[in-house]
């Protein structure tokens, strides 16, 4: 039996609540037909209530783009995980380029959040990736290394089905983000694999560990085909429900055919 594949994408701070329920009714009806894949769709907060009601889970599981650590308390402005629960939310991301470099999040609160997301039964994606500036150094194994380490510090194996890896190379993500080239690509996320295996021994084989930064009709293909890659957490590329559908369909008639 093939591997399960697996397409997502974060909608950041676009689309308002009517077009984020068009967008989900219109995936939904264009993708439920496609075996053996998870789709996931990350909206933003103000339209998470009625994103989670727009679609049947079982075909697209709706995240939340960021979660406190704690359930409750003096935090003026964060979202708990108790009213992502409310929402009947499956999911959540930890850690994405934005939090951790407009926002400053680091490992150690990215740490705070992957259990506290675990700790509530929330799938947890935790977002890896070095800048442009650790890469010219020769330090990107090191980097995604150390944010695995202490990001996933304290998981235990019961809740590894739960986890799953995103990594986006900040140099390769947003408007003027540069593809990673396919051949990158599969080099971190075998690094990563290994890194998982360290941590975790073999219960690490489940844990998806998806590509994401710039992806698009041009590089969908040879990505998805790669040993260690398992799927494609697509941007701006995804935003129209029509393109993503073919985006999506294109990527596993490549992968069918990889051999």
């Amino acid at each position: 039996m093939a591997k399960k594949l697996y397409f997502g994408s974060n909608l950041k701070m676009y689309k308002n609540t009517a077009d984020t329920v068009a967008y989900l009714k219109a995936l939904e009806e264009k993708t439920k037909d496609i075996p053996n894949i998870q789709m996931f769709i990350i909206p933003s907060y103000t339209t998470l209530e009625r994103a989670s009601q727009a679609v049947d889970h079982n075909n697209i599981l709706i995240g939340a783009q960021n979660m406190c650590w704690e359930d409750q308390g003096q935090f003026t402005g964060e979202i708990s995980p108790l009213m992502l629960k409310e929402l009947g939310l499956d999911l959540v991301m930890i850690g994405h380029s934005e939090r951790r470099h407009v926002f400053g999040e680091t490992d150690v609160e990215e740490n705070k959040k992957v259990l506290a997301s675990l700790k509530h039964g929330f799938k947890t994606l935790l977002c890896i990736g070095e800048t442009a500036e650790e890469k010219n150094f020769g330090i990107s194994v090191e980097v995604l290394r150390t944010q695995l380490k202490v990001g996933l510090h304290g998981v235990e194996e019961k809740d590894l089905d739960k986890v799953w890896v995103a990594y986006e190379p900040v140099w390769s993500i947003g408007v003027n983000g540069t593809p990673a080239k396919a051949d990158y690509a599969e080099e971190m996320h075998k690094e990563i694999k290994k890194c998982l295996n360290e941590l975790f021994g073999k219960a690490s084989k489940n844990i998806p560990v998806l590509y994401g930064g710039s992806v698009n009709p041009t590089n969908a293909d040879e990505l998805i085909v790669q040993k260690h890659i398992d799927g494609l957490f697509t941007g701006r590329a995804a935003w129209d429900a029509e393109k993503f559908d073919l985006l999506i369909r294109q990527a596993l008639k490549a992968y069918a055919n990889k051999d």
